[in-house]
């Protein structure tokens, strides 16, 4: 053991060292070939005024970005008609994760969530010293009243991501509704709808109701409404999120941002995103066809889908996904295993562009029938 390691707070201890992979030429070359479909990015990529707003901002960038992001933070309040005080800009929604956990958790305290749901949630409690409670799913999705009996004194969050990654299941606003009712006092939920847009088009598209997340908070209940740019807007490489929450809690937090941690290239991309809902109604739209597409075809191979409301399919592969998620790597395209989410035979994959899934479907076609994986011969069949 290190003389480092004596120095180490117990969070750090606790979270481990992050190994730093050694990557040749070649296969970074590799890699920058291949069809990513493992992050749910955005295929058809930013608004063109989004593009045209970074071209503008290059020549400004040997200034310090505006740190408070006030003409994006007012912008968002005139878009969702809340105070701009209740508005705080950060570095992705993930940013605003660890502020929230450093602003609201300590050691002894808890954060409640359900089994198979973001990943960062886990990592920013624990880098707070608290500890989180995963109460099981329901049908591939929050289990609500499992979250409700997971809480106790010390729970200080609940993060109920809607819809859910990674299985795409989302909460109809009713089932919310019931459940925000029923939350102790002692608790803030953070309503985490990174794939808001997607959701949105699905409900429209289903007949259901999606969120009413902006009208709790504006009677006061104690939530934190998260978006992100970099799904539906395409700018994930810029990281730019926002919460919506209590101004006073929105304060705090603001204390515990990075200072200039958004830059101001990705202030302006946000600000042009906003405006050009054409763009967004597109992707929406795009994403549903291929969804629907998508999911036709890999059910004809045998796959198993579970609905989905954002921008990525849970599809259950039938056997061992690390080794099937290997094996499409080979072939030219990454997807996401995830046993490490506990759910060894499922992969999930985001929705492409046409051309994107179809060079998928070749893959998985090709894993179903001459080659097969070992654990995959029983429950598939060549098409």
């Amino acid at each position: 053991m290190s003389r480092i390691f004596d120095l180490l707070s117990k969070p750090a201890r606790d979270l481990g060292a992050m190994s730093v992979p050694s990557e040749t030429h070649a296969a970074l070359e590799r890699s920058s070939q291949l069809i990513k479909l493992d992050s749910n990015e955005n295929p058809f990529g930013p608004s063109a005024h989004a593009i045209d707003a970074m071209r503008s901002a290059l020549g400004q960038v040997s200034s310090y970005p505006d740190d408070d992001c006030s003409g994006l933070r007012l912008r968002l309040a005139a878009h969702h008609g809340v105070p701009a005080e209740q508005v705080l800009v950060a570095a992705g929604s993930t940013a605003l994760l660890s502020l929230l956990c450093q602003t609201l958790l300590a050691p002894g305290l808890n954060a409640v969530t359900s089994e198979r749901s973001f990943v960062v949630y886990r990592m920013a409690v624990r880098a707070a010293g608290a500890r989180l409670i995963e109460a099981p799913m329901r049908n591939h999705s929050f289990d609500l009243e499992a979250v409700l009996a997971a809480i106790d004194p010390q729970t200080r969050i609940i993060f109920l991501a809607n819809p859910n990654n990674p299985t795409g299941t989302m909460l109809e606003a009713a089932v919310v509704e019931r459940f925000l009712a029923q939350v102790p006092g002692h608790v803030v939920v953070v309503l985490d709808e990174a794939y808001y847009e997607f959701a949105l088009h699905f409900a429209a598209l289903r007949g259901s109701s999606y969120s009413k997340s902006l009208d709790y908070l504006s009677q006061g209940a104690s939530v934190v409404v998260l978006r992100t740019f970099s799904k539906a807007y395409g700018l994930a490489g810029l990281r730019v999120g926002y919460g919506l929450g209590a101004a006073d809690l929105m304060g705090y937090c603001a204390r515990m941002r990075n200072t200039f941690s958004v830059s101001s290239v990705a202030q302006a991309a946000a600000l042009a995103a906003l405006d050009d809902h054409i763009h967004i109604q597109r992707v929406v739209e795009d994403n549903a066809i291929q969804s629907r597409d998508l999911t036709r075809a890999l059910e004809t191979l045998g796959y198993r889908v579970v609905p989905t409301a954002a921008n990525f399919l849970f599809c259950d592969v039938g056997g061992d996904a690390t080794a099937f998620a290997k094996r499409l790597h080979d072939e030219g395209v990454a997807v996401r295993p995830l046993e490490a989410w506990g759910a060894p035979n499922y992969i999930r994959v985001t929705i492409g562009t046409p051309e994107q899934n179809q060079a998928f479907l070749k893959a998985a076609r090709q894993l179903g029938s001459g080659n097969p994986v070992p654990g995959f011969e029983s429950s598939r069949s060549a098409p």
